[in-house]
């Protein structure tokens, strides 16, 4: 046999009605006469409680134990935490504790912060723009080879006394072919 849940709320130091909730939303579970057993609820209380929204002297008292404090949390947000802190997997059955979480989002935060810092500093470039400026550059070259036949094509068929329009025409059909092979080259901006 346990306390009463008035009783239970005086040995937590908080409100009834706090032990009432925690009840009804499953944080706590009561003996089948309705009664509390302290101990159990208390550890219920400890891995079930988002050690940020507890208060009172319990809170306090908790102060010092909140970092073993563990509570689920999904896959994929533990793969989040992981990549950002660099870090072996949660612990196990995949928990992490809540304070875990909360450094991974900190560090998340300043990892962003510095990336704007960086961006407003200019170091860093904006991958769309640079994609558009080597576009850009490849489509300059690219035009300025394929006017160089026409501009050489009389020069070069004098000094070798051939015809200049078929010097032109060679010219011309070599570098599309060599243009050609150039085009097949990706670029990967990663």
């Amino acid at each position: 046999m346990g306390i009463s849940r008035r009783a239970y709320a005086r040995h937590r130091g908080c409100a009834e009605s706090a032990v009432r909730k925690a009840i009804a939303s499953g944080r706590i579970s009561v003996e089948p006469d309705g009664t509390i057993d302290a101990e159990k609820a208390d550890a219920e209380w400890s891995t079930q409680t988002d050690p940020a929204q507890q208060r009172g002297k319990h809170a306090k008292a908790q102060g010092a134990q909140s970092r073993s404090a563990t509570r689920a949390v999904p896959q994929a947000a533990l793969r989040a935490v992981d990549e950002t802190l660099q870090d072996e997997p949660g612990g196990p059955g995949g928990e992490v504790s809540f304070l875990r979480a909360r450094m991974a989002n900190e560090v998340l935060k300043a990892q962003t912060a510095k990336v704007r810092l960086q961006k407003m500093k200019g170091e860093l470039v904006d991958r769309e723009q640079a994609t558009a400026m080597v576009f850009d550059l490849a489509r300059r070259e690219r035009d300025a080879w394929q006017n160089w036949p026409p501009r050489v094509a009389a020069d070069m068929a004098a000094e070798l006394s051939v015809e200049a329009h078929a010097m032109e025409q060679a010219l011309d059909r070599y570098l599309r072919a060599f243009l050609d092979g150039l085009a097949e080259i990706k670029i990967e901006l990663r």
